[in-house]
């Protein structure tokens, strides 16, 4: 959404909230206030799960924390409600952090699971330490005041609920559309892309895990001032699973789905809960079958997006401001030798070899092909070489100095840069925001710069850096289209132009002309001409020979793991024992 139709669907937001507070009747205000809190759980659920892809049943949890804290702080000890936000925001942090720094370890259905159990585990905490009453909880919990104001009303309290939540949505939605919200959804699609472009994957999922926990407990502190009386029931595994049916329904991708999913869920918790007894005949809570129900429908018709994709067009549309040239070179210094040197490289499965004791090296300024029949090792090689395998022997240098035991997402800022033999775009964001995810290691601003919006020279210079690189590559006329409705061709070239934004002094294209048509192919091999003279390095394997032959300076030929020959385009197309395993006796 470009920057005016942002801010006036903010301010928009500002005058609706202002207005219901005042002429709505207290039902609807009391209505309001709950769709207001548990807007601030979703939107916690819509970063971690809806964004980054993990799933967490325990956000209730947290609620409980910020809830708790806030009433032993000021029951038990007397002191301000706002030292109980402190204390509940602190403990919220704490815990997460160290349940986060297990939890995330885990993957696949096991990390929900683990969030269940941790989940289940604090609510017996809270229904059984006498300290926090038992199950039945404690009452008598004061008013917040503010500005000699006591806020005893829910009247009153729609207020500050409302400009938490309003102000929590706009930050957050300010992250998610920084180089971290790029981060996040690319580690949700593919985390060795991710950190193949420096996303430190387990920072990151860490972060976004305490950051919806830290809402959650400013949710809690916000209920507990609202009712002013805590005890369990609030905080169990239900209403996780609410919660999260609530980030579902809105849309868990989108930071206003966040507040349409508790719109929905709670309203028709409301009508259900009176009209499902009468037409049944009899009583019991019948609108859980009711949301089940609901929610299959739902993920049936529209998987991904929930209502949600009522906020696509506007999500997709963006600032159509003049961006600056583009980021600053990075200086690298720059060795004598190779720039990329492999030294017996060895990767076995099991008892297969894929990779066996291969050796070369990469001159600086030239283009360096892997050939090889299928099977022969290529793509192993280059997982290899940035990191995606770990080496069963051997060693590689990059720069002189030793690479095959960093971590990966210290690659890209060393100068090393990738694309893959099968395509890892983002297949739901635009073209050009998976170009600008390229430069995520040259870029540093961090989600607090994002959220209060001094990130935006350095998100410009990155605009203009990919809208350089996709002209150069003729993607310019696409870059407002979402990568997943591309051809395999373009979505190829698209990975090649986020490759370049990172600024690599050593790119790897894995099969890069697999897709594209002759004249793509001869605009490709004439980028990649021009790299050469600007002083890049390139490394590529690939399986069209006439695209290779006319381009490598220096061509690696493995067969079976091996290196079968080393040497310029002549002299690999005539050495007898290429000929017989790859180009085959025609080649003659």
């Amino acid at each position: 959404m470009n920057i005016l139709g942002r801010s006036v669907g903010w301010l928009a937001a500002a005058v609706l909230v202002g207005v219901f507070g005042l002429g709505l009747p207290d039902y609807y205000v009391t209505l309001l206030n709950y769709i207001g809190l548990y807007a601030l759980v979703a939107l916690g659920l819509v970063v971690l799960t809806g964004v980054s892809g993990i799933t967490s049943f325990g956000q209730a949890a947290f609620v409980g924390i910020g809830a708790y804290t806030t009433t032993v702080v000021t029951v038990n000890l007397g002191l301000s409600p706002w030292l109980g936000l402190v204390a509940g925001l602190i403990a919220s942090f704490i815990i997460a952090l160290v349940l986060g720094a297990i939890t995330l370890r885990l993957s696949g259905h096991y990390l929900p699971l683990g969030t269940i159990c941790w989940s289940v585990s604090l609510y017996y905490v809270f229904g059984n330490m006498t300290e926090l009453g038992g199950q039945l909880g404690i009452n008598g919990i004061p008013p917040i005041n503010l500005f000699g104001w006591a806020l005893d009303t829910s009247r009153s309290m729609y207020y500050l609920i409302w400009v938490c939540t309003l102000g929590v949505m706009l930050l957050t939605d300010n992250v998610l559309r920084s180089r971290i919200g790029r981060a996040m959804r690319a580690l949700k699609y593919n985390g060795e892309m991710a950190e193949s472009f420096g996303v430190n994957g387990s920072r990151m999922k860490l972060f976004v895990f305490v950051y919806a926990a830290v809402l959650a407990a400013l949710s809690g502190w916000l209920y507990a001032h609202l009712i002013r009386f805590v005890n369990p029931t609030p905080f169990g595994i239900n209403m996780s699973i609410e919660y999260l049916f609530m980030a579902v329904v809105g849309g868990s991708g989108y930071v206003w789905g966040a507040v349409l999913g508790s719109a929905v869920i709670t309203i028709l918790k409301e009508v259900l809960q009176d009209i499902l007894p009468s037409i049944l005949g009899r009583t019991g809570n019948f609108e859980i079958v009711a949301f089940g129900a609901l929610i299959i429908v739902l993920l049936q018709v529209n998987r991904d997006k929930g209502f949600g994709v009522l906020f696509e067009f506007l999500d997709r549309k963006r600032s159509r401001v003049k961006a600056p040239d583009g980021l600053p070179v990075a200086v690298r210094t720059q060795l004598a030798g190779p720039l990329l040197s492999a030294r017996d490289v060895k990767r076995t499965f099991g008892g297969l070899v894929a990779v066996n004791s291969v050796t070369f090296d990469v001159a600086r300024g030239s283009i360096v092909a892997v050939i090889g029949p299928n099977g022969a090792g290529k793509s192993t090689l280059f997982s290899l070489l940035t990191r995606l395998l770990d080496l069963s022997g051997g060693q590689v240098f990059f720069e002189g100095i030793q690479i095959d035991r960093l971590a990966r997402h210290e690659l890209v800022r060393r100068g090393i840069s990738r694309s893959y033999q099968h395509v890892r775009l983002l297949p739901d964001r635009t073209v050009l925001e998976n170009v600008m995810f390229g430069g995520h290691a040259r870029t540093d601003r961090g989600p607090f710069s994002a959220a209060v919006g001094i990130n935006s020279e350095q998100e410009l210079q990155l605009l203009g850096e990919a809208e350089f690189q996709l002209r150069r590559l003729g993607l310019e006329s696409v870059q407002d289209e979402l990568a997943g409705n591309l051809s395999l061709g373009q979505q190829r070239l698209v990975e090649i132009a986020r490759a370049l934004v990172s600024g690599p002094s050593l790119l790897l294209l894995d099969e890069p002309a697999a897709g594209l048509r002759h004249t793509e192919k001869v605009s490709l091999a004439k980028l990649l001409t021009e790299l050469r003279s600007e002083g890049m390095t390139i490394l590529l394997v690939e399986h069209d020979m006439r695209f290779v032959m006319g381009l490598a300076d220096n061509i690696v030929v493995l067969n079976f793991g091996r290196m079968l020959a080393e040497g310029g385009p002549r002299e690999v197309r005539a050495n007898p024992a290429v000929l017989e395993a790859y180009l085959g006796r025609a080649g003659r």
